[in-house]
């Protein structure tokens, strides 16, 4: 709504602000005054009734017009290209790899020289993981910050960061980076200033005299991690507080019912803007706002800070996509792409966890219907708006989707959970996975999975056992699994190591800080001699390392299996196959999966279902013709085989 007072008000800054409104500039002044009353709405529904409220807004003016005056011209530049295809990140020719810096390569500096097995692998996106400032020991993965505007001194320095970011960007890739919105280590200046008892920080956190509020909160608020942090809150002896600490006691949870808090990490967010990051990865962005009485996870509050973050980020840095690391139900995380009148205008990116989990349900059943009936939630998704999508990555697997669905497909849910549990933690009798539970509640014996995606498919056990039957069949089970998630629609995302079949490191064990977290027996440290062995074709290695890469090199050659809201699943004529659809205008291909150890058997009418009936369809994996066949006859699939079926 037009607020004449504001407008005026916030012209008048603009004009005095040294910018060129009506030539170089004008473009952003165009996007401020276009989106200046969303942005005073989003803000005032968070902190209209605060005392601090009405200067706090006025300070987040000067934030956004600080950012774009100090955007780097390269920048800028890039921003306009970006425009020019509207929503970039929806592009068939982007595909990435996240990676710690540390175990890939050890330093910034020497990730420069990598860049061309990126480039042949046909990754062209890179997601580091979290290399800001943090302690050792009490780092939760990096995740547990005490400087975000520090490279921590493990993985170099700000300007190695700067150099890399630009030689990559000369040479035509992106780049995603972390920001931890949630939470602060304890080591944080913030932190540190509020156990000397500043209130200023105090506030910047919620802190408590006695147990009275922490134990109403305790009463509606899950444990995240109840096996290493049991409980939401920690006694803080240096000032005589109990601090919230979701995550891990070292985690102190920031206090964005304090508008300074928003404040101060929006410049943050511009900070690495400005450094060139294309995807800012928002952690854990489903806790950012605590209520008594609630979960204090997915509250409306979190989506209008989202909501207010993507309007600011538009305005000043543009070109910068932001991804919303909600790991949710299926339900909750469509929200985070924004709904109603905001719909699109919140998150443009979000992980598919939920795919990723039914993919791993699916191969430890052979049975695709769990997969399949929780589709209808996933698909959801807005046009503009895209997935990361991916079969492995540095967290544990959740099994977040919803027991109606496991039901739905005809499962006890307790059993099914619990079956999938024995199976990838290897105690189920005839396993061929090596993995590990996470995170054991005792309490209700909910558990994640850990373990790579290799140990996960069976190589492990197959390497143990000198079985070259077993190894081939998990190299099968591998690339199944990273090209039904690749074709699937979404930006796809290997996890290193997995692009040539790293087993679990175990190495960790014996490290300070980690032995504690099995997590990390997926998270390997690089051997580049072993890599060296993709050179080598008939080595494990060479096959898993030259499939992927034809894999990202078949998706690049199809301008249709871009984002563009045109998947449907089939119907399933066979309980051990999914299969989808991926149309646009007159490009049709057809994904199918054997998710079984057994031979199966396909019905040719499943290609008949969806408008023109094909009559040749050619495989971009087996580069071959297959002739469609009457309604009783089969396409036949080898255990863990797929196809890539484009109408011909």
């Amino acid at each position: 709504m037009y607020n004449h007072y504001l407008y005026t008000h916030v012209n008048n800054i603009l004009q005095n602000s040294d910018l060129d409104i009506s030539n170089r500039d004008n473009e952003f002044y165009t996007r401020f005054l276009a989106n200046l009353s969303t942005i005073h709405e989003l803000y005032s529904a968070l902190y209209e009734h605060h005392p601090n409220g009405k200067d706090a807004f006025l300070q987040v003016i000067h934030t956004i017009i600080h950012a774009y005056k100090n955007r780097p011209e390269v920048l800028r530049l890039k921003d306009r290209e970006k425009a020019q295809s509207e929503y970039w990140f929806l592009s068939n020719q982007i595909a990435g790899m996240s990676l710690y810096v540390d175990r890939f390569c050890g330093k910034l500096v020497n990730l420069p020289e990598k860049l061309p097995y990126f480039q042949r692998l046909g990754v062209n996106f890179l997601h580091l993981m979290p290399i800001f400032q943090s302690p050792v020991g009490e780092s939760d993965g990096g995740y547990a910050v005490s400087n975000f505007r520090e490279v921590d001194e493990r993985f170099g320095t700000l300007e190695d960061l700067h150099q890399l970011i630009k030689i990559m960007h000369e040479d035509n890739m992106h780049i995603m980076l972390d920001i931890v919105l949630n939470h602060t280590s304890h080591h944080h200046e913030w932190a540190i200033k509020a156990k000397q008892g500043d209130p200023y920080y105090q506030d910047f956190f919620y802190m408590f005299d006695d147990r009275t509020l922490p134990d109403q909160f305790d009463q509606t608020m899950p444990e995240i991690f109840p096996e290493a942090a049991s409980g939401n809150f920690t006694y803080i002896s240096d000032c005589n507080k109990w601090v919230m600490t979701v995550f891990h006691n070292y985690q102190w949870d920031l206090n964005y019912a304090n508008p300074l808090v928003f404040n101060t990490m929006l410049d943050t967010i511009f900070f690495y803007a400005n450094l060139g990051v294309d995807i800012l990865r928002i952690d854990a962005p489903a806790f950012i706002w605590k209520q008594l009485g609630t979960t204090c996870q997915n509250l409306p509050q979190a989506h209008t800070i989202l909501r207010l973050i993507k309007q600011c980020v538009q305005v000043a840095t543009s070109g910068m996509a932001l991804l919303g690391e909600a790991i949710v139900a299926p339900k909750e995380i469509i929200k985070y792409f924004g709904t109603e009148h905001f719909t699109a205008h919140e998150c443009d990116v979000a992980y598919n966890a939920t795919q990723m989990a039914l993919q791993w349900d699916a191969l430890a059943t052979g049975d695709t219907r769990v997969m399949l009936a929780a589709q209808k939630d996933i698909v959801t998704k807005p046009y503009g708006t895209t997935w990361i999508t991916y079969t492995r990555c540095h967290d544990d697997i959740g099994l977040g989707y919803e027991d109606s669905t496991i039901a739905e497909a005809g499962f006890q849910p307790y059993h099914h959970r619990k079956f999938l549990k024995d199976y990838y933690s290897g105690t189920y009798d005839s396993s061929p996975a090596k993995g590990a539970l996470f995170s054991v509640n005792p309490k209700t014996q909910d558990a994640r999975i850990s373990g790579s995606l290799a140990s996960l498919c069976g190589l492990e056990k197959a390497v143990e056992n000198k079985s070259q039957e077993d190894i081939k069949l998990s190299i099968h089970k591998i690339l199944m699994m990273q090209a039904c998630s690749f074709f699937c629609g979404g930006i796809p995302m290997l996890f290193y190591g997995d692009e040539l079949g790293y087993t679990n490191d175990y190495s960790y064990m014996n490290e300070e800080g980690k032995s504690y977290d099995n997590r990390w027996m997926h998270r390997p440290i690089i051997n580049w001699e072993k890599n060296k062995r993709i050179d080598v074709r008939s080595s494990i290695e060479g096959q898993i390392f030259e499939g992927t890469r034809k894999l990202l090199e078949i998706r690049k050659k199809l301008p249709f299996v871009a984002d563009l809201k045109n998947l449907t699943w089939l119907n399933p004529h066979n309980v051990h196959v999914a299969g989808y659809l991926r149309a646009y205008e007159d490009k049709r291909m057809y994904g199918i999966f054997n998710f079984s150890s057994q031979t199966a058997y396909l019905t040719w009418y499943a290609f008949k279902e969806h408008g023109l009936i094909p009559d040749k369809l050619f495989d971009h994996w087996q580069e071959k013709d297959y002739q469609v066949g009457y309604d009783h006859d089969y396409l036949i699939l080898a255990p863990y085989q797929f196809c890539l079926l484009e109408v011909k």
